[in-house]
């Protein structure tokens, strides 16, 4: 393999080793001003995205022993979506993206050690972003604690009311 080869498929590997997630993508047919605009959502979102070449694609996966990439269709054009931080704000992205452009389509992807099938990054598009999911575990997390408050300050106020109850007795009684 010569040495430009070889460097595009450093460089591939290198990608996926730092990256908390790699999506391929279809892009075939799609204008050069709107594969433009796509990138720079990605962008936006702090990934990036490359067009490599399927047996370059192959030939990093090998080298990094992954198995299973023989399932996503590394066939036709492919773009190479990857980044840090929200996996599934991206494959929103991608997912939108394609509804307004019919060539543009997620052939699968990586992730933790796991190759992705296109169904599996559709679903990862269906999760909400990291600030809400934080959000929810946040309440997870304050609700016990927040009942146990609610409870305590039920009895107190029972207390409350049947002192108050029983001064108004008291007041009704002497007049």
């Amino acid at each position: 393999m010569r040495i430009e080869k070889q460097f595009l498929v450093q460089s591939i590997v290198n990608a996926v080793k730092e990256s908390d997630f790699v999506y391929f993508v279809s892009y075939a047919g799609l204008k050069v001003k709107d594969f433009s605009d796509l990138r720079n959502q990605i962008a936006a979102q702090g990934a990036f995205c490359q067009v490599q070449k399927n047996t370059l694609i192959k030939k990093a996966a090998a080298q990094l022993e992954l198995s299973g990439v023989e399932a996503i269709d590394l066939t036709a054009s492919t773009a190479m979506v990857y980044g840090k931080g929200d996996c599934s704000a991206v494959a929103k992205l991608l997912l939108e993206f394609g509804k307004k452009n019919e060539q543009v389509k997620a052939k699968g992807g990586y992730m933790d050690g796991a190759v992705l099938s296109t169904a599996e990054v559709s679903a990862l598009a269906d999760l909400p972003t990291k600030p809400v999911l934080q959000a929810m575990l946040l309440g997870v997390l304050q609700a016990p604690a927040r009942n146990l408050v609610t409870v305590l300050n039920a009895k107190t106020a029972s207390i409350v009311n049947v002192v108050n109850a029983y001064k108004d007795k008291l007041e009704n009684a002497n007049n």
